[in-house]
């Protein structure tokens, strides 16, 4: 049986209020992640069907002690006042055999003090959705929450017409975002502001409560969290889609998936939910939107440092995301050494992609495959442009042969940064499609298959085709 301890609980009384889940009716659970049980120390037994109960909060496992947490923040750019857990319950935080603790979160929980004009729930839709991309966004090795299990039930939820209830058993290293800070800081409460932060230092950066400059080396930390997360997301050609600061990390972990969207053509001004018409969270302002962000949480810190060490703080996030992104463009172009020609390289390629419509996992990919001594590719073939590309084909096989790597090295490491598998919009819905009929076959299929997403699998080619063409029109919205 897991160990549950509840520290948030007891160490920060009025950053919450105590409230149990509302289950759903004849909940039952659909699916789990076997392989995260089995990392959380789980037994097998948890997931038979005496225990149903407990993924969908109406068992209690010994030592939880369920809370709905309030923070406030912007969305879209526009102070937004107090938001909270309107359909979440945090039920504990669970102490694992290696110490390290992991909150378990449940989604669609039912009515909070701060659900607002919402319903407290999820829909199977928007459960799938998240199950899939927080597995997916772990095994290319970006932070991200977890996701444990989905539970559905036939009470209908209604959105734009009645659909499937659901929960998603979420778990994270802390739930705590930028705008836990911004809640008490806009509200004039300083003391909570501090009391936070500590806490927060005190659990997840402990080598620095000592530290005079505690505050500082902490926030620095934070914004080069979140610029790694931030290049990790880029490289992969992940889209948040609703970049709202409720919804950053202090970990610098994804978290709150929504309307996300991996590319497919490779688009920079890609927008992933239909409902941000100023294009506000596109794929290529999701850099500036982090910053912007950053500045947010700055301010809301400004009463636990000096001016300096904030905008030295700030000034650390540039840096680290262009070392964290040009790290890993590098790797997918098979660079073991930097030159002033790089950039030049990638933005030539990336703009002929955008101008052909080349989808981006499938183009990396093929580079991953080439010879330094073929003069031709069939990636070629692709473009329409064949002047072009024959020309910047030249130039990077000559900036290949600039490193002492053989091909073989070099493929594995840009095999390893080039994914063969992402969740293309299209392969989620298909899962969503089945699994509202009780099919979670698709599910298992995808899930599997995006666990190990550097491996060329013939089990999961499948999953590495280009989508449909109805698969590049999906539309996705914020409502869950």
């Amino acid at each position: 049986m897991p160990k549950f301890i509840h520290s948030y609980y007891d160490e920060l009384p009025g950053f919450y209020t105590e409230l149990e889940p509302t289950p759903l009716n004849q909940a039952q659970l659909l699916y789990h992640s076997k392989p995260l049980a089995k990392e959380l120390g789980l037994e097998d037994s948890l997931f038979s069907a005496d225990n149903q109960k407990i993924w969908s909060g109406e068992t209690l496992l010994p030592g939880m002690k369920p809370l709905a947490q309030v923070y406030s923040g912007h969305q879209f750019g526009v102070w937004a006042g107090q938001l909270g857990d309107g359909r979440g319950i945090l039920l504990g935080e669970q102490l694992t055999a290696s110490g390290k603790r992991m909150d378990w979160h449940l989604k669609g929980a039912g009515l909070t003090p701060y659900s607002r004009m919402g319903d407290g729930r999820a829909v199977l839709r928007s459960v799938v959705r998240e199950f899939l991309a927080s597995e997916a966004l772990h095994h290319l090795g970006i932070p991200t929450t977890r996701a444990l299990s989905i539970v559905t039930s036939q009470q209908p939820v209604f959105r734009e017409q009645p659909e499937p209830g659901a929960m998603l058993m979420r778990i994270a290293e802390s739930h705590i975002r930028f705008g836990h800070f911004e809640h008490f800081y806009h509200r004039h409460q300083q003391e909570q502001v501090q009391q936070l932060a500590d806490y927060t230092i005190r659990h997840h950066w402990p080598q620095w409560q000592e530290q005079p400059e505690r505050y500082f080396l902490w926030f620095k930390d934070i914004a080069e969290r979140t610029a790694e997360m931030i290049a990790l997301w880029q490289s992969v050609g992940f889209a948040h889609g609703v970049m709202n600061t409720d919804n950053m990390s202090i970990l610098g972990i994804t978290m709150d998936f929504g309307p996300y969207g991996f590319l497919d053509d490779y688009a920079p001004e890609y927008i992933c939910n239909h409902s941000d018409y100023q294009g506000r969270y596109a794929f290529s302002n999701q850099p500036a939107v982090a910053y912007w962000n950053l500045h947010r949480l700055a301010n809301a810190l400004s009463g636990l440092m000096t001016t300096e060490q904030l905008q030295a703080g700030l000034a650390s996030y540039e840096p680290a995301l262009m070392a964290a992104y040009g790290r890993q463009m590098r790797a997918k172009l098979g660079f073991f050494t930097q030159d002033p020609q790089d950039n030049d390289l990638l933005n030539q390629l990336l703009d002929m992609m955008a101008k052909e419509k080349r989808d981006y996992t499938q183009t990396f990919r093929s580079l991953s495959e080439v010879e330094q001594t073929s003069s031709s590719i069939a990636l070629r073939d692709e473009f329409i442009d064949r002047q072009r590309f024959d020309g910047w084909y030249q130039a990077w096989r000559k900036r290949l042969q600039q490193e002492s790597v053989d091909d073989a090295q070099r493929q594995r490491v840009m095999k390893a940064a080039n994914p063969q598998r992402i969740l293309r919009n299209y392969l989620a819905q298909q899962a969503i499609e089945a699994a509202e009929k009780g099919d979670v076959s698709v599910l298992a299929h995808i899930h599997q298959g995006l666990m190990n997403p550097y491996i060329d699998s013939p089990e999961f080619s499948d999953l590495a085709r280009l989508p449909p063409d109805w698969g590049k029109r999906l539309e996705i919205s914020c409502s869950s």
